[in-house]
């Protein structure tokens, strides 16, 4: 296996994985007050837009020639670390 499936391959199961946490935690905040809801819900619209965004860039780097992998894996890298910080923070905000 290449370098670049490798890469590809091991984006796609770190999106895979912060996509079911995605799913767990808005099975947790099913439990919320309405009014907290309606805010987990918003912040859960920005979580799915985020992880749309990664797996449209991971199809677009699988499908870059090699003359503009190497720009393409940096923003594959910004838009990955910019969705899992912000997982993480609303998944800190969830108790």
């Amino acid at each position: 296996m290449s370098t670049r499936e490798e890469y590809t391959a091991k984006i796609k199961l770190q999106l895979d994985e912060f996509n079911t946490k995605i799913d767990e935690l808005q099975a947790r905040t099913k439990e919320t007050k309405a009014e907290a809801l309606v805010k987990y819900e918003a912040e859960m619209a920005k979580l799915r837009q985020q992880s749309d965004l990664a797996v449209a860039k991971l199809e677009e780097l699988k499908a870059a020639g090699e003359d503009s992998w190497e720009k393409m894996v940096a923003e594959m890298e910004k838009i990955r670390d910019a969705f899992i910080h912000s997982f993480s923070y609303f998944k800190s905000q969830i108790k």
